[in-house]
């Protein structure tokens, strides 16, 4: 029986893109009516080009041997940067796609790493096949791409691998997809090698042990709900507008009769507390008065009132021998999983840069980050408040999940967005006494923190960020 070609990876322009070639040389990619110039390229760089349509194997211009090889491998890199490709998986450009890989990260590149038949693969637990319209698709949280199958042999060959197998065995499978698509697999994380000896700690066997802390219900919450690791439509873009009425402000009251709670006798409004005061003044700001900005001691007042640790302790309560310390917010677990990173723009007595806040030093330690992901830190956090100007310090609230995965399963993300919404509800309260504007943020890029702090994704990262600085006096509370 005559064997199959091999598979090879291709690079191809995403269905709603076009490319065109202007007369001045220059490529110009259109999508979604927005426009966006590639650079300046020879005729011949052009004409190839077009075969971006149906694919271009990578292999064809990888090595990059001659010009028009080096300015194509220029071109398709810039247009995988900017997200507007696709990589196919087949036999030959004229058969049916095996499968469609879908990059999820701006900076992924398809990678296949060598694999000898010897070697054993598993599948990754954080890894699943899911119906997406009438297509399957596979994809893990820890994948910078997802995988659309197009072969259902390809399907079968993935539930094999739930157990470990080696790579010789793979290949005797009917429609055996080929040792690259493999390679592909493994590069995303959706499948790792382990030894032999590893085949009963799978879970230890996989990743590092901060990796080993995770369910995978929390890591793929994790992954999904933020911006950074998907490339699905993200934030307030009323999916259902126009398909299902929104619910009302005010729950429908239940019927029966009622107590009026509004007759019961209370304290005069002059008798009311701070506390209730500040909960009722509590309100978000999202416009800012950069001709007064925050001032240093203003923020280390907001700090020390709202995160700074109050004391420590090594007591051994449970089984927890991290220690434990006090706080002026509540934490599952007394676990204070939460660390805070300032990203300053305007600040009196403080530079522009990017700090983590020592809670029990009560001390700003900068870490050195590029001007450009500064910028972009500064600038998401305006778009997503719908600001008119980047706030003058942006606080990420990060977390360092194992210190809760280590003791609680199944609940632990959903413990720290708990934690997350109690330190919210701090931060607004301290800036409200103190005069200041807040605004809580319900976005943030959680491969822009890793690139900035230099730590894995899934051992600490962001999960909130709250807005903080003087606010313009013209500016209406909501």
């Amino acid at each position: 029986m005559r064997r199959a070609a091999p598979a090879t990876v291709s690079a191809r322009l995403r269905r709603h893109v076009t490319l065109e070639a202007h007369a001045n040389g220059e490529i110009v990619a259109y999508f979604d009516g927005y426009s966006v110039g590639l650079g300046t390229f020879s005729a011949g760089v052009a004409d190839r080009a077009k075969t971006l349509r149906m694919g271009l194997p990578l292999a064809s211009f990888a090595s990059g041997g001659g010009n028009i090889n080096k300015a194509i491998d220029l071109l398709v890199r810039r247009l995988a940067a900017r997200g507007l490709l696709e990589y196919r998986l087949g036999r030959s450009r004229d058969d049916a796609d095996l499968a469609v890989i879908e990059p999820q990260t701006l900076d992924y590149w398809p990678q296949t790493p060598q694999l000898r038949d010897a070697e054993t693969l598993v599948l990754s637990r954080f890894a699943y096949m899911r119906r997406r319209g009438d297509e399957m698709v596979l994809e893990s949280p820890r994948a910078g791409a997802l995988i659309k199958i197009c072969d259902p042999r390809i399907a079968t060959a993935i539930a094999i691998l739930s157990a470990p197998q080696k790579i010789k065995q793979l290949r005797a499978l009917d429609g055996f997809p080929g040792v690259a698509f493999l390679a592909l697999l493994v590069d995303c994380q959706i499948v790792f090698k382990v030894d032999g000896a590893g085949e009963n700690g799978l879970r230890r066997a996989e990743g590092d042990d901060n990796l080993v802390l995770w369910d995978f219900h929390d890591l793929l919450f994790h992954a999904r709900s933020t911006e950074g690791r998907h490339a699905n439509p993200l934030g307030g873009v009323y999916p259902h507008a126009g398909l299902i009425s929104p619910l009302p402000a005010v729950r429908p009251q239940w019927p029966g009769k009622k107590i009026d709670l509004r007759k019961v006798p209370v304290a005069p409004p002059e008798a009311i507390s701070p506390v209730a005061k500040l909960l009722r003044e509590r309100h978000s700001t999202r416009s800012f008065d950069d001709q007064r900005p925050i001032t240093l001691a203003e923020l280390s007042r907001f700090l020390d009132g709202a995160a700074r640790v109050l004391s420590t302790s090594n007591a051994k309560f449970d089984l927890d021998e991290g220690g434990h310390t006090v706080r002026p917010y509540p934490s599952a677990g007394a676990a204070y999983e939460l660390e805070l990173y300032l990203a300053v723009d305007k600040c009196e007595g403080l530079a522009r840069g990017f700090y983590h806040y020592d809670a029990n030093a009560h001390a700003l330690a900068q870490i050195g980050v590029s001007a450009d992901d500064l910028e972009a830190l500064l600038a998401g956090a305006a778009y997503a408040m719908g600001a008119p100007a980047a706030p003058q310090i942006l606080i990420t609230i990060a977390a360092r999940f194992g210190r809760i995965s280590w003791k609680y399963s199944s609940i632990a993300y959903s413990l720290i967005l708990k934690d997350v919404g109690v330190l919210t509800q701090t931060l607004y309260l301290m800036a409200t006494d103190m005069g200041l504007g807040g605004c809580a943020i319900g976005i943030a890029n959680i491969d822009r923190f890793a690139k900035m702090t230099g730590i894995e994704f899934h051992v600490e990262g962001p999960v909130g960020q709250f807005a903080i600085g003087r606010g313009a006096k013209s500016e209406a509370p909501d």
